[in-house]
């Protein structure tokens, strides 16, 4: 019998779970992810292309990466997504494609993608108040996220991901209308720290969410679950199963030991982590003429890369770079 393939990291974790960034743009400028008037954006030139991309993924796939996400900047930004996620679908190896997005563009592209082969969504809301969303994001997109999170619903994706990053004085006074919107619409929630990634990242107002987890526990009377999704959150839900809630906590219960992802930038770069400078650059391989086989062997020592854990309590201050340029 042959044995699937994997990729270990030098601490023994299986990464089976690539985020794709495909593109460093974004229609909105969440206060804690990008800065008005930001214009440090990669050279369209130097993004991959859908062939580099197909062939950058299948290489990851037949190495034993399941698990792949297209994300951004706004991924539905990139000019034809949905025939990327067609391409990307039919990959052997590839059991689930999703996507993270505002939903601000959704209502255009739900049905398109859905028929190929995205099964699940994440999108971003941290606020139901209209003027909220406004001074989180510097644009007045509440109906347009809304529109796109019920058009992604009729679409049929399931489960629709709700991710609020909590910010202390912002809108944790929210925390219970956001559950309440969830739990009538049967949508997961996931409440996310902020981190200190780029100077907008230090400067949000970090909120602990396990006191938060705490509250909602006793309150809906939740119990320790999981979910599928090969993320990092920690999941509760109702004993009767209608309702999940999940945390991801980067500062507060850190989850550095079960890591399995890396991400891939739009421009060819992977991130091993999102607190460290490890990365290794794939574009100028895949543009130099390197085989399918020299492909594979550098994926691997990219992996090799990848440190132990973060250090974002440690060394608060350093890492420069945007969320956005990163990948989500």
């Amino acid at each position: 019998m042959t044995t699937p393939a994997s990729l270990t990291d030098r601490y023994q974790r299986n990464i089976e779970y690539l985020r794709l960034s495909v593109t460093d743009r974004c229609d909105l400028r969440c206060a804690y992810c990008m800065p008005e008037g930001f214009k440090g954006y990669e050279e369209p030139d130097h993004w991959l292309n859908f062939d580099e991309i197909e062939r950058l993924v299948a290489a990851f796939a037949r190495l034993g990466v399941k698990r792949l996400r297209l994300t951004g900047g706004e991924p539905l930004l990139r000019k034809n997504l949905p025939e990327l996620a067609g391409r990307l679908s039919a990959l052997p190896g590839i059991e689930d494609l999703s996507l993270s997005t505002n939903a601000t563009q959704l209502a255009k592209y739900a049905e398109q993608l859905k028929r190929n082969g995205v099964s699940r969504i994440n999108v971003s809301l941290d606020s139901l108040r209209r003027d909220r969303i406004e001074q989180i994001t510097g644009r007045d997109c509440l109906d347009r996220i809304l529109a796109g999170i019920m058009a992604g619903k009729k679409a049929g994706f399931a489960p629709i991901k709700i991710n609020m990053v909590a910010l202390q004085g912002v809108n944790d006074d929210e925390i219970d209308t956001i559950v309440a919107f969830c739990l009538e619409h049967e949508f997961i929630l996931r409440f996310i720290e902020s981190m200190p990634i780029g100077s907008t990242g230090r400067e949000a107002q970090f909120l602990d969410l396990q006191p938060v987890k705490q509250r909602l526990q006793e309150r809906f009377g939740l119990v320790e679950g999981m979910l599928p999704g090969g993320g990092p959150a920690r999941y509760l839900k109702s004993v009767d199963g209608k309702f999940s809630v999940g945390f991801i906590t980067p500062i507060s219960q850190h989850f550095c030991e079960t890591c399995n992802r890396v991400r891939l930038a739009v421009d060819g770069t992977l991130y091993t982590c999102l607190g460290q400078e490890e990365k290794f650059e794939f574009r100028p391989l895949l543009r130099g003429g390197i085989t399918d086989s020299e492909l594979e062997d550098a994926i691997r020592e990219a992996i090799s890369l990848k440190p132990e854990r973060h250090e974002f309590r440690e060394e608060p201050c350093k890492i420069v770079r945007f969320m956005s340029s990163t990948g989500g």
